[in-house]
């Protein structure tokens, strides 16, 4: 059974009340990659009476809120597995189209900053029902951020909605926690005791190890605060195990960060995809057109969470967390036999990955050292010589996969970090079985001085790849193709980088881009805060940055000159 999403639905599960109602700005998905509906998954397998309101409409009489009541525990709320401003607005900040996550890709459907939103809603319909925010929306704007739509510093989210607690980071674990200690009311003891929360305090703990930040309002009017917190945030998110709570004031507030969990097992995580999920939308979506994020991923599995990449302009790391935790092969492989007897599969997975294709099961090989790192990634400025890049366990399951009945081919769509090739085949098994003839990688510039701020390999590295790819082509005699990605107007880039760019991609290595990016300055990325301040916070060198939307369509118009 499906969650219930309205009244007819709870009733029918002969219940006369609810735990908890999600909110989420997505439509509904039961597939363990929703957000909501892993959430909702999770709190039901805790006996909790759990009900999702996808997408509910903010402009009209509220009823969408209300016909549920009020949860006996909280309400919880998402954007959905988009941030809603980069859901809506391209990098020249024009309104989109369409949105991946709606019934046929109608936009419109959800606000800007939906959690604030949808949170200041249900506070003014239900003041006295705690709120519980999370997802990628609210993880990224736990603290002080810039926001690149409104072009200045916003504080924590959990301000500006009025939400009761946050929950930052993926919410495995810690969400069955605030339910078990909201089970007799909020208790602010108990929740301000757990790890990887967020919540507004009087007074700043006096208790354990604590990081006091610059302040909000200081971070507005003094140009090295934001960047010297930003610095202490990111170190300490980065860190294999930590104890530290991180506090900023705002106002006569404080915004209290509890440290986070411990990164998840492999058992935790085979137990979220587990769960009963139907795997397919909500009947609510019948006739109104695809959802195109779930046809995207309905016949691809997910073998891993994390990413140690560091990428200047990625979040991933900051919601997923820098270690990676990979599914054992049992549970990836009941996986994709479960993808096989779906009615529409024709033998065909369209992506077997994560945040980086070949990751998977990989980490340091001593754990005291990783105890000790503070660095941001694991790949630059060069691969730590702790990290076990061994992609044997990899072509492994990669070789089951194949074996498995019903499978005629196993596509890779996820990135490839060749930065990580270790002395096996995998580039040719790659190409040999895992290819759709199009193999995407991700070198995103061409000058070393851009590549170094963007915390991204030397290019030659690509070179050498785009040398051994089409090698390997002519070997097997497979017409396929190389498809690099690349960014412009990434802080640090000039015209005169992007002129560089285009003779050495589209003229010396005979490209055609067919997808190009320009840069969003999204929250808690080093990129958005290099956009911002125009300093490297690390070092305090000046940064160039093509800041207005004039500069930045002419470092894109390169992308398409010859």
């Amino acid at each position: 059974m499906f969650l219930p999403t309205t009244i007819k639905e709870v009733r029918a599960r002969g219940w006369d009340s609810l735990d908890v109602i999600l909110f989420t700005g997505d439509a509904y998905v039961d597939h363990p990659s929703f957000g909501a509906a892993v959430i909702g998954r999770l709190l039901e397998a805790e006996g909790y009476r759990v009900a999702i309101v996808p997408q509910p409409n903010w402009r009209d009489d509220l009823r969408d809120f209300t016909k549920l009541g009020a949860p006996r525990l909280f309400f919880g709320v998402t954007s959905g597995a988009m941030d809603s401003m980069v859901n809506h607005y391209t990098a020249h900040k024009r309104l989109r189209s369409n949105d991946a996550y709606t019934a046929g890709g109608e936009a419109g459907r959800r606000p800007d900053r939906a959690v604030t939103v949808y949170t200041q809603i249900l506070k003014r319909l239900f003041p006295h029902v705690p709120v519980v925010i999370g997802g990628i929306e609210a993880s990224l704007r736990r603290l002080t951020h810039y926001d690149y739509w409104g072009d200045k510093l916003r504080p924590s989210i959990l301000i500006e909605s009025g939400a009761d607690l946050l929950v930052y980071g993926m919410g495995e674990g810690v969400i069955q926690e605030v339910a078990r200690a909201m089970r007799n009311g909020f208790n602010a003891k108990l929740l301000r005791n757990l790890r990887q929360v967020a919540y507004i305090a009087d007074t700043p703990p006096k208790n354990g190890e604590v990081e006091m930040l610059h302040s909000f309002e200081e971070c507005v009017t003094d140009k090295g605060a934001f960047p010297e917190n930003f610095v202490k945030i990111e170190t300490l998110s980065n860190l294999l195990e930590t104890n530290t709570t991180l506090v900023e004031p705002v106002g006569d507030k404080f915004v209290v960060v509890r440290p986070p969990r411990p990164v998840l097992s492999s058992t935790e995580l085979d137990n979220t995809f587990k769960l009963p999920f139907e795997r397919v939308p909500h009947p609510r979506y019948a006739g109104r057109g695809d959802i195109p994020a779930w046809e995207m991923i309905k016949h691809s599995v997910n073998i891993h969470r994390g990413c140690f990449g560091g990428c200047a302009f990625c979040t991933i790391s900051a919601h997923q967390g820098k270690f990676v935790t990979a599914r054992s092969e049992t549970s990836i492989l009941d996986e994709v036999k479960r993808v096989t007897l779906m009615p529409d599969f024709r033998g065909y997975l369209s992506d077997v990955g994560g945040p980086s294709a070949n990751m998977y099961g990989m980490r340091g090989r001593d754990r005291d050292v990783c105890l000790k790192c503070r660095r941001p990634s694991c790949l630059h400025p060069k691969m730590c010589s702790n990290l076990d890049n061994d992609h044997r366990p990899l072509l492994d399951l990669y070789q089951k996969i194949r074996s498995v009945k019903g499978i005629k081919k196993a596509f890779i769509g996820s990135g490839i970090r060749y930065d990580l090739f270790d002395k096996s085949p995998y580039l040719e098994t790659v190409i040999r079985h895992h290819t759709s003839g199009r193999l995407k990688v991700a070198p995103e510039h061409t000058e070393e001085h851009v590549l170094q701020l963007m915390r991204k390999p030397p290019f030659a590295l690509f070179e050498h790849l785009n040398g051994d790819f089409m090698r390997i082509c002519r070997e097997q005699n497979l017409p396929y193709q190389l498809i690099p990605y690349f960014i412009s107007s990434h802080p640090g880039c000039t015209e005169h980088d992007m002129k560089n760019l285009s003779r050495k991609v589209l003229g010396k290595l005979h490209f055609t881009l067919e997808q190009v990016q320009d840069l969003t300055p999204t929250p808690m990325t080093l990129s958005s805060v290099m956009f911002h301040t125009g300093m490297n916070p690390y070092t305090g060198d000046p940064v160039y940055v093509a800041r207005s939307l004039d500069d930045k369509r002419r470092q894109k118009s390169f992308f398409f000159s010859s």
